[in-house]
């Protein structure tokens, strides 16, 4: 994808204040929002931290709050096909002393293509937003001219246009090298749909999705269709759920915990796979080598009403002196998280190939320290929510190959349809389960989707 130059963050001039149009602090702060996303490499949820402070929207209602991500989460999600339909009605490019012109136009079609918004108030607010940007006021009569124009047929000429731009070029590759065009394209396709909000219940499934106007899928999880705020959603408050993605929560499913067994969860943060062990009876160790990440962690086993050791230590420090001690051991391990761009589109303009090649040798060392922390017949999952092999099987090859202690423990297809209610192709050739995004849990059009996620079996003996 193609990126407007790279732009030196600014203090705004002026900032929001109540004179201003019902609706601009929110589009200035989604401007903000994705202007840091893709050309500073913030992560979303810094951005607009940051873009909160430095525009002095401290004061935002939680409904601004919520329309600035609305906006900004869309931009990112679909950012290469809106730049390149922005760019074909620029007779010439943008000069790199822009500002945030190009990330004006960007935000202001994704309203129009994308949310709908009403042209109107889309174009004339974007003008509005250039005018409060030191570098790009001096573009407002271009980027009313051409938002007009988008206004006009954009949508037309917007479904004309590849998905694959939406995609960098070496992801893509890589997907297309590793599961074949046909398969990259659906993974592609369904990445850049916006996800229903999946939960994990404590009891009757069945009944919340009742209650939360959701599905009750057949792995467990209940899907809501429009959900809101998380936190005004019934159950919230009383702990009786926690969000959690349908394919993030069959690792722990497949480890299969028992009462009274001892389990080490490790790279446990943010507990959604802790209370699920919880749930299942067994006595939980919680690892994460965040103090930041545990505390949020125990925030969140605080409202859910369940309680685990917790402890905040890398695996390797972790192990020492516990070595043989525990029945079971769930690994989710810190990975380039590919499987989660229809949830985190950031994503798509934050990871890099070299991420992937650094990642791979700490997940197959932290694998190896798990391993040593099995009892004689104990097992362990080890899982990410990334599509890329080198960070899932070739890392339980390598240390397969490397440690006579532990075997694979396949997992065969009647097996993921009885026990997981998941589809044969869920499961790879060796025995492993992998869900990709397109993978559908039945025929209804709301159990399509999934996260990415690998999840290899392994034995102790």
């Amino acid at each position: 994808m193609s990126r407007p130059p790279s732009t030196t963050p600014r203090v705004p001039s002026n900032s929001a204040a109540p004179a201003d149009p019902a609706g601009i602090a929110a589009r200035r702060l989604a401007v903000f929002v994705v202007d840091s996303v893709t050309t500073r490499r913030r992560t979303l949820d810094e951005a607009f931290n940051e873009g909160v402070q430095r525009l002095q929207l401290t004061g935002l209602s939680p409904r601004d709050r919520g329309f600035a991500r609305a906006i900004a989460i869309p931009s990112l999600r679909h950012y290469g096909r809106l730049l390149t339909l922005v760019e074909g009605y620029l007779e010439k490019p943008l000069p790199a002393d822009a500002g945030r012109a190009s990330t004006i136009l960007v935000t202001a079609a994704a309203q129009l293509i994308l949310l709908d918004s009403p042209s109107h108030a889309a174009v004339s607010m974007a003008v509005d937003v250039a005018r409060r940007d030191a570098s790009a006021r001096r573009f407002d009569r271009l980027i009313n001219a051409i938002l007009r124009r988008i206004a006009a047929d954009g949508k037309a000429n917007y479904a004309t246009l590849d998905p694959t731009l939406d995609c960098p070029d070496w992801l893509f590759a890589r997907w297309r090298t590793h599961y074949g065009d046909d398969t990259a394209r659906q993974i592609l396709v369904a990445s850049l749909v916006e996800p229903p909000l999946d939960l994990s219940v404590k009891t009757e499934p069945e009944t919340w999705a009742s209650t939360l106007t959701g599905v009750a899928l057949p792995t467990g999880s209940v899907r809501v269709r429009e959900a809101g705020r998380v936190e005004d959603l019934p159950g919230f408050a009383d702990g009786a759920w926690w969000v959690q993605d349908a394919a993030a929560a069959l690792p722990a499913r497949l480890l299969a915990a028992q009462p009274g067994e001892t389990v080490a969860d490790l790279c446990a943060a943010p507990g959604g796979k802790t209370a699920q062990l919880i749930g299942a009876g067994a006595r939980v160790v919680a690892v994460d080598a965040s103090p930041k990440r545990m505390a949020r962690l125990n925030d969140n086993l605080t409202r859910l009403g369940l309680t685990a050791e917790t402890i905040v230590a890398e695996i390797e420090a972790f192990v020492v002196g516990r070595e043989g001690t525990f029945d079971a051991v769930l690994l989710d391990a810190p990975c380039s998280a590919t499987g989660t761009i229809r949830r985190h589109p950031d994503m798509l303009h934050l990871k890099q190939a070299s991420d992937i090649a650094g990642l791979a040798p700490r997940q197959a060392a932290m694998l190896s320290a798990a391993v040593g922390l099995l009892k004689p017949g104990g097992r362990l999952v080890y899982a990410t929510c990334s599509l890329e092999r080198e960070e899932g099987e070739g890392v339980v090859e390598q240390v397969l190959a490397a440690d006579a202690r532990v075997v694979r423990e396949p997992l065969t297809p009647a097996e993921a349809i009885e026990r997981l209610a998941l589809p044969p192709e869920a499961i790879t050739a060796a025995g492993d389960l992998r869900t990709l995004p397109h993978h559908a849990l039945g025929p209804d059009p709301v159990m399509v989707g999934l996260d990415g996620f690998y999840a290899a079996r392994l034995r102790r003996i």
